[in-house]
């Protein structure tokens, strides 16, 4: 009787079989170890190339790098020193509180003269009318107004009356009714601004004063003055709808 012996198995077959083989824990620990190393030698590696870059680099660019950060330093100084000075500024800024204050004083000023709540004095021009017949119409007063608000006058008053921009002057008996107050002719009509301007608005070709004189009875008198007063004032009334608009509205 012959024994046989069973062939051995090819290599390839060997290395098949120890892959599939589930790897116990010595292979494990061992590969975790490998892990762990791998890691320590990539770490020391790219700190190694960052040490080396910098101690690496040419004299130019280490000189580059300096003054880079030199003109940071300077920047920044710049910026501390310019807070500095401002702070000095608000700290002991009473002559630019007192400008501000004054320039706030002129504008309300100004607005005060233009709403009739303050007497205004300057130069300008008296349009006196004489109208006998009181024949005149009101219409006739209002262009006059226009003429001299288109010429540059600042302040004005009719026969007592202050007039601003929400004046109305209409028809009345024996006269005009200007805001709601009754007026009757001689009509005196105070404007300050340029005496010259406001004279030749006036006298100018098919203007008022030859308006005036299509008037029966009417005639229109112009005098340039020096110094006038306008003293009328009116009340200022809050108004009814209008608000405040909102910073940044249309």
């Amino acid at each position: 009787m012959t024994v046989g012996t069973s062939p051995s198995p090819s290599p390839w077959r060997q290395i098949r079989r120890a892959l599939l083989r589930r790897p116990g824990r010595a292979q494990g620990a061992a590969a975790l170890l490998c892990g762990l190393v791998a890691f320590a030698l990539v770490t020391q590696a790219h700190t190694t190339s960052r040490t080396n870059g910098v101690s690496a680099a040419r004299p130019g660019d280490l000189l580059a790098i300096l003054a880079d950060l030199q003109g940071r330093a300077d920047r920044l100084r710049q910026q501390v020193s310019d807070l500095q000075v401002t702070q000095r500024r608000l700290s002991a800024g009473s002559a630019g509180t007192s400008a501000a204050l004054d320039a706030a004083r002129q504008r309300a000023a100004a607005l005060a003269i233009l709403t009739g709540t303050m007497a205004a004095r300057g130069p300008g021009v008296v349009l006196t009318i004489a109208d006998p017949h009181a024949a005149l119409h009101g219409d006739v007063l209002v262009d006059a107004i226009e003429e001299l608000r288109d010429a540059g006058a600042e302040a004005l008053q009719l026969s007592g009356v202050r007039v601003v921009a929400s004046t109305s002057v209409v028809d009345g008996r024996g006269g005009v009714v200007v805001d709601g107050t009754a007026v009757r002719p001689p009509y005196r009509l105070v404007a300050i601004g340029d005496p010259r301007t406001l004279a030749s608005a006036l006298g100018i070709p098919g203007g008022v004063i030859n308006s005036v004189g299509g008037t029966s009875g009417a005639k229109a008198t112009v005098v340039t003055v020096p110094s006038l007063e306008v003293s009328a004032l009116r009340r200022l009334a809050p108004p009814r709808y209008a608000r405040p608009a909102p910073t940044g509205s249309p």
